[in-house]
């Protein structure tokens, strides 16, 4: 598939795609045009990359992880070494400190609104 049904079927931009490209996140092969052309398992792929861009990971953590995720068979992935997993870990537990915050938050604006209804009423 070519660049921009790639960006529509996955809501990315072609800049962001021809980005992961760039960074080695993503791979197209090229026509003797030299217009990028992706497999299927692209769409996959990018939608992976937004979720760990999303986690908060920087592509070139993301690069290392890629090849480390599950296998098409569904199956983990044997080329993931102990000191990525140690850097995965580190990452999920930032994350879950992340979530922890944003509850708080959520908590305190929950306290603020309720107080601020009932003064209303």
């Amino acid at each position: 598939m070519r660049i921009g049904e790639l960006a529509r079927r996955t809501g990315v931009s072609e800049r962001s795609l021809r980005y992961y490209e760039q960074q080695g996140l993503l791979v197209a092969e090229r026509t003797p045009g030299g217009q990028r052309e992706y497999p299927e398992q692209a769409v996959d792929r990018v939608i992976r990359i937004q979720e760990l861009f999303a986690a908060g990971l920087h592509s070139k953590k993301i690069a290392q992880l890629l090849p480390c995720m599950r296998d098409a068979d569904g199956g983990p992935s044997a080329i993931a070494t102990p000191r990525l997993v140690a850097d995965l870990v580190t990452e999920r537990d930032r994350i879950d400190r992340m979530i922890t915050e944003l509850v708080n938050s959520r908590d305190v604006l929950d306290e603020v609104i309720n107080a601020a209804s009932q003064d209303r009423g």
